[in-house]
C-alpha cells in the first residue's frame, strides 16, 4: 500500500464536530453503527487514482486544438455533426469506453432524483451554494486544485455561475439524455476536470505526495457525496422533507452522473445508508482547513457583492448578509468561525425564505400538488440560471 500523504489524518476539528455534535450524529444513528476508519486506509490508493479515459482525450484534442475548440468539437460530436475524421475517431475511442445506457440505470428512478432536485426551488440552490460548496472548504486538500488553477483571483463569480449552469441543466427533466445540454455539461466539467489535472502537473510545483493527485478519484467522490448526501441533509434541514422513492432516486441520479465523470461504480453509494459511511471515511481521514480554505471561503462570501446583478450595491451587500445568514443556520456558528465566516443580524431576513419553503412543503398533499411544485421550482431554478448567465458569465 501506499505510504499516507500529508493529508491524510485523522481529522479532530471541523469534520470530526460535524458526526460528534452536529448533523452526522443523527446520520450514524440511521446507520446504526461507527465506521472503521482502518476501512479509509485501503482507499488511500485512491488518492493516486485518476481519470485516465479523460486525459487521454484531452491530451488528443484539447491539448492540440485548444480548449475552446475541443469544447466545440464534443458539442459537435453530441449532436452527430461532421467532424474531421481524426477528431471523430477521437470521440469514437472515448464513448466506445463508456456505456451511456448502462443495464443497471432505472430511468424512473432518475427521474425521481432529478424532480426532487427541481420541486426544492430556490432552497436546492441556497443549500448547494451555503451549505455543500461553502462546508467543502473545511478540506484543505481537495480544494488545493482551486488554488493552484487560481480561483483566488478569478473570484467566485465565475465558478459559481458555471456550477449553477451545470446543476440546473443535468436536473432538468430529461436532462441526462444524449441530446440535452445536460449530457453535455457533464462530460465538458469531465474535460475541465481532466485539463486543469494535466496543466497543473505539468506547468506547477504541486506536492503529490503531499496532496494526492489533483482531482483524484477519492476527491471526486467526496464531490459527488457533496451533490447528494450533504445535499439531501441540507434539504431536510430547511424544512423540505423527501419521499424514501424520492430519496432512492436522488443517490441513483447522483450514481449515473458520477459515473459519467469517471468514478469507478465500485465507489458510488447506491442509497443513503452506503453514502453516510462513505463520507464518513473520507470527511473523518482529511487534514483540517487552512489559509486557503479561510481565503476561499471569503471568496464565496463576497460573491454577492462582486457579482454584477442586482445593479444596486446595497442590495448586493444585503445579499452577502442573507447568505452569510444560510451558511450559519446550516454549517452551524463552529465550521463558520473555522472559515471565518462572521455572524450576522441582518441577514436573519432569510428566515423568511425558510418559513416559505415550509408553507410550501405542506401543501404538497398528493402527487397532483407535487408536480406543480417540480414545474415551479424549475422555473425559479432557471431563471436563477438565466440571471448568473446574463449579468456574470464574463
Amino acid at each position: 500500500m501506499l505510504n499516507q500523504p500529508y493529508r491524510y489524518k485523522i481529522n479532530e476539528s471541523s469534520f470530526a464536530h460535524y458526526w460528534n455534535e452536529g448533523v452526522g450524529v443523527q446520520l450514524l444513528q440511521k446507520l446504526g453503527f461507527i465506521p472503521d476508519l482502518k476501512v479509509a486506509d485501503k482507499l488511500i490508493p485512491f488518492l493516486y487514482e485518476w481519470d485516465r479515459l479523460g486525459d487521454q482525450l484531452v491530451l488528443d484534442l484539447h491539448e492540440k486544438k485548444g480548449f475552446v475548440e475541443g469544447n466545440k468539437s464534443l458539442y459537435a460530436y453530441l449532436k452527430e455533426e461532421v467532424l474531421p475524421y481524426d477528431e471523430k475517431v477521437i470521440w469514437d475511442t472515448f464513448f466506445s469506453k463508456i456505456d451511456v445506457k448502462p443495464t443497471w440505470l432505472n430511468g424512473k428512478k432518475l427521474k425521481l432524483g432529478s424532480e426532487l432536485s427541481r420541486r426544492a426551488g430556490l432552497s436546492a440552490l441556497i443549500v448547494l451554494r451555503d451549505y455543500c460548496l461553502m462546508g467543502g472548504y473545511e478540506s484543505s486538500a481537495i480544494n488545493k486544485p482551486l488554488i493552484y488553477t487560481g480561483a483566488l483571483k478569478k473570484g467566485a463569480v465565475k465558478r459559481l455561475t458555471d456550477t449553477v449552469n451545470f446543476w440546473v441543466h443535468i436536473t432538468k427533466e430529461n436532462g441526462l439524455q444524449r441530446n440535452a445540454e445536460g449530457f453535455r455539461q457533464i462530460f465538458l466539467t469531465r474535460f475541465i476536470h481532466s485539463y486543469s489535472r494535466i496543466n497543473i502537473l505539468k506547468h506547477t510545483d504541486w506536492d503529490s505526495n503531499k496532496w494526492g493527485i489533483p482531482i483524484n478519484i477519492w476527491d471526486m467522490l467526496a464531490t459527488n457525496l457533496g451533490f447528494s448526501l450533504v445535499f439531501l441533509v441540507g434539504l431536510r434541514k430547511i424544512g423540505i422533507h423527501p419521499s424514501e422513492e424520492e430519496v432512492d432516486g436522488l443517490f441513483h441520479f447522483w450514481k449515473y452522473v458520477g459515473y459519467l465523470l469517471g468514478i469507478p461504480l465500485e465507489l458510488l453509494p447506491e442509497n443513503e445508508n452506503e453514502a453516510i459511511e462513505a463520507l464518513y471515511l473520507w470527511t473523518m481521514t482529511q487534514r483540517e482547513g487552512d489559509q486557503d480554505s479561510k481565503s476561499l471561503a471569503d471568496t464565496l462570501k463576497e460573491e454577492p457583492v462582486m457579482a454584477n446583478y442586482p445593479k444596486n450595491k446595497l442590495m448586493r451587500m444585503m445579499m452577502r448578509e442573507v447568505h452569510l445568514f444560510y451558511n450559519h443556520f446550516l454549517l452551524g456558528d463552529y465550521s463558520c468561525e473555522l472559515l471565518g465566516l462572521p455572524s450576522t443580524k441582518i441577514g436573519r431576513f432569510g428566515l423568511v425564505s425558510i418559513w416559505k419553503t415550509r408553507q410550501n412543503e405542506r401543501l404538497i398533499i398528493n402527487n397532483e400538488t407535487r408536480i406543480q411544485a417540480i414545474l415551479n421550482g424549475g422555473r425559479e431554478q432557471e431563471r436563477v440560471r438565466m440571471i448568473y448567465q446574463r449579468f456574470n458569465n464574463q
